[in-house]
């Protein structure tokens, strides 16, 4: 009898511990769950920085647990009035976005714009790059130029978003730089980088204007040689791929990627939502992911990210004006 006593206390005592940890471990994340919403789909650039975040923070302990939904249509569009329209409901939710936000309410394609958001936080810039199948001919952005200068038609350009985005305006400011023609670039818009990729692969299109990170993939994977990047000297993640810049095109440019709430978000929500992605820089699992994307760091929180998205609709705005968008 004495035996069973002492046992059964123990054995009490485990499980009370147990719990106790269990319980301890399970608050131990500064928030519990994140959906993540990608307004396009598998492959693309918000494809890869929604589930690269989501990684650093449910590796590094900030947040329990992740999820992921792509919701293409209307180069992002599908997947904003989604958030706006069932806001209550996706209070745990957080949109990836990027400089598409902005372009598309310029030219009337989107009846809302940043401002209809709970603004969360500027998270990373990263570059855009220029690919080309492994085996093509094209050695280099110059080699691609030229083709260009001598038959405009014959050089089909793909991105992974609608005409007048993203991939779009960079692959204009690059052949502008170049003393072309921007408005007779022929572009080939795909769903997201996924597609567009399989285009470049089959021979339907010649290049591929996409993010830097994105191509770093590629490129590890033998399918692409990146002719040129956008960044001001060579990126550590892929060291192999030039610049447009080092090959006599001054062109510089950097896409920031950032998060979204839903409109009427809570304040104290909102600011949970700030802070672990803030955590999140301070982490090894983060710097992993960055490093591993050719990211560059870019934080702008709440507020601090209004007013950067305020000023990057002039800029892009003046360039958009100045390449015959707008």
């Amino acid at each position: 009898m004495k035996l069973i006593k002492p046992l059964r206390t123990l054995s009490a005592t485990a499980g009370i511990l147990g719990m106790l940890l269990a319980a301890g471990f399970a608050g131990a994340a500064d928030v519990s769950k994140i959906h993540f919403l990608i307004p396009g789909g598998a492959g693309g650039g918000w494809d890869g920085t929604a589930r690269g975040t989501g990684e650093a923070l449910t590796k590094s302990g900030l947040v329990g647990t992740a999820s992921y939904e792509n919701m293409s249509g209307g180069g992002g569009g599908k997947a904003i009035g989604y958030l706006i329209e069932n806001a209550e409901s996706n209070r745990d939710t957080l949109m990836v976005n990027s400089t598409p936000i902005i372009i598309r309410s310029l030219v009337g394609r989107f009846p809302y714009n940043f401002r209809d958001l709970t603004m969360i936080a500027g998270t990373i810039g990263d570059y855009a790059a220029f690919v080309v199948h492994k085996d093509s001919s094209i050695n280099s952005f110059k080699d691609l130029v030229a083709e260009f200068k001598a038959n405009p038609r014959s050089v089909a350009i793909g991105g992974g978003s609608v005409p007048g985005s993203m991939d779009h305006l960079v692959a204009a400011m690059a052949v502008q730089a170049s003393g072309a023609d921007p408005t007779r670039l022929k572009y080939i818009p795909y769903d997201a980088g996924g597609k567009a990729m399989a285009a470049l692969l089959s021979g339907e299109i010649k290049a591929l204007s996409t993010g830097f990170s994105e191509a770093v993939g590629m490129a590890n994977a033998d399918e692409v040689k990146i002719i040129g990047v956008t960044a001001p000297a060579r990126v550590d993640a892929y060291k192999d791929a030039p610049t447009l810049k080092e090959q006599g095109f001054d062109v510089e440019f950097v896409n920031w990627r950032g998060f979204f709430a839903a409109p009427g978000l809570p304040e104290e929500e909102a600011k949970a939502y700030r802070d672990v992605l803030s955590k999140m820089y301070n982490t090894p699992e983060w710097e992993a992911v960055r490093a591993r994307n050719g990211w560059v760091n870019i934080h702008n929180s709440g507020d601090a990210f209004t007013a950067f998205l305020a000023e990057q609709e002039k800029v892009i705005k003046n360039l958009m004006k100045q390449l015959g968008f707008l």
